[in-house]
């Protein structure tokens, strides 16, 4: 310890920053710069398309967005995504990890089978699942199973009741595989002793489970599912992709409609002012998770 020390002592003040500064200007340029952006847009009237007629409209945009049904359904999609995704996603990862750390026959190729979507690209593996969930039993591999099976053909990404579902379920497929990874280190880094020391106490596998398996994983669930929140929380990919935020808005997000303000209707102000306000509630919501997570 004390040698490192040493060391840090007697490197170059110079060399240290020629690392350091390239990644500080980088952060700067490309997070801090936009964040300051659309906080100073937000409080202006800006079309792209006549950017000379910018002026300063002070809350107006704010005031809009809180009176704004669009938007409201918009969070409500998204919250609707985080909450199931988080469970769902993770509760699959889990259950994922504790089959793969079994040593069974097979489990080598049983991992790659999970994790190998996610190195796919979101968007390839979205046109995959539209066609997936094709409405036409003769296009669409799902339906012509559940035609085979005796039932009805189901619309999928094309009925508002199922298309944010057929969006979660896909999303869940995708990424599980990756938070399965992680929560299978925090696993095989659980102590065998212990383990064999329950046994000798009496501890059956649902006692060891809980007593053993649960806390010894806690801290590594808990980032797994930060970083699950955070990460729905932002969807935009799947929508645009698969049903572009329809059907009747039943799949559009806070990102996507932020994306159609700015994007499609050149209406930066107002498209900043939501962005402003989705970034408040995504580090509210985190904080929030964080402090119950450490009462706990």
């Amino acid at each position: 310890m004390n040698e490192n020390k040493k060391t840090l002592k007697k490197t170059p003040t110079g060399y240290v920053a020629f690392f350091i500064v390239p990644a500080i200007a980088l952060l700067c340029c490309f997070l801090l710069v936009p964040v300051l952006l659309s906080f100073g847009f937000s409080f202006m009237n800006f079309n792209m398309l006549q950017p000379e007629a910018a002026f300063f409209s002070g809350l107006e945009n704010y005031k809009r967005l809180f009176t704004d049904p669009t938007f409201y359904k918009t969070l409500r999609n998204t919250i609707y995504f985080t909450l199931v995704v988080v469970v769902y996603q993770d509760s699959l990862a889990f259950v994922l990890a504790l089959l793969v750390r079994k040593n069974i026959k097979g489990v080598g190729i049983f991992r790659a089978m999970y994790f190998t979507p996610l190195v796919t690209s979101i968007t390839v593996v979205s046109i995959l699942w539209t066609f997936i969930y094709n409405p036409n039993p003769t296009q669409g591999l799902l339906n012509a199973l559940r035609v085979k099976a005796g039932f009805q053909p189901s619309m999928f990404l094309h009925d508002p009741a199922t298309a944010m579902n057929s969006i979660i379920f896909m999303s869940g497929w995708h990424s599980a595989g990756y938070h399965m990874m992680i929560l299978l280190a925090g696993l095989q880094a659980i102590p065998e002793e212990l383990y064999e020391a329950a046994e000798i106490d009496g501890a059956g596998p649902v006692q060891q489970f809980f007593h053993v398996t649960l806390p010894g994983v806690k801290n590594v669930l808990i980032f797994v599912v930060q970083v699950t929140m955070i990460s729905a929380m932002k969807l935009f990919t799947q929508p645009y992709v698969m049903t572009q935020g329809g059907p009747k808005e039943s799949t559009k997000t806070l990102t996507y409609y932020i994306y159609q303000q700015g994007f499609q209707f050149r209406n930066i102000g107002y498209a900043s002012a939501i962005s402003v306000l989705f970034f408040i509630i995504v580090v509210t919501l985190s904080l929030t998770l964080k402090r119950i997570i450490r009462q706990k």
